[in-house]
């Protein structure tokens, strides 16, 4: 860090050394720049972006179909399937659907889906209540929520004010070699 100075010197400094002045911070007062290989910089700002977005996951939404009189063992089995997917951090769209004369007892597949989200209340959240739109009555859950972060604030570094005196008296900037 070589400290606040005018501008005007700053860029002869980055000349010199056949280096560009980048201005990291421009809301800062004074403004923070830094002197580099401008094209690194970016090569090396395009490197973190690939490598952040090849680690982004991405959330799948897999389905379970149900009938009103869909039987115990097959219930089970279908729980079995929606503890797995959620374990692997899928989400779990759950669908009973009506036919024929079933639409005529649509509580009994109301209650079904109570039923298995009561089965399931300590292993998931319930992500969109369940509905019935037309024939079908569904609801989606995901993966248990987990508290992130503890119970100790974030305390930033950088929010000090530059004194009066440490600036030049043309305005300048705060730069760094790097």
């Amino acid at each position: 860090m070589i400290g606040v100075m005018p501008t005007g010197q700053a860029q002869r400094m980055a000349d010199q050394q056949g280096l560009d002045l980048v201005e990291i911070t421009p809301n800062a007062t004074p403004p923070v720049c830094k002197i580099m290989d401008y094209g690194k910089f970016k090569y090396d700002e395009s490197i973190k972006a690939k490598k952040a977005r090849k680690a982004q996951k991405i959330t799948q939404v897999k389905e379970i179909k149900f009938h009103p009189g869909t039987d115990t063992g097959d219930l089970e089995h279908k729980l079995r399937q929606i503890r797995q997917f959620l374990s692997d951090g899928a989400k779990v769209k759950l669908t009973l659907q009506f036919r024929g004369r079933e639409n005529a007892h649509k509580e009994l597949g109301e209650d079904m889906i109570a039923r298995v989200l009561e089965m399931l209340k300590d292993e998931c959240t319930v992500e969109q209540a369940p509905k019935t739109l037309g024939r079908i009555h569904g609801c989606l859950i995901g993966p248990p929520r987990t508290k992130k972060g503890g119970g100790k604030p974030q305390i930033s570094v950088g929010d000090e004010k530059p004194s009066e005196d440490d600036s030049p008296a043309g305005g300048g900037i705060h730069i760094s070699i790097g």
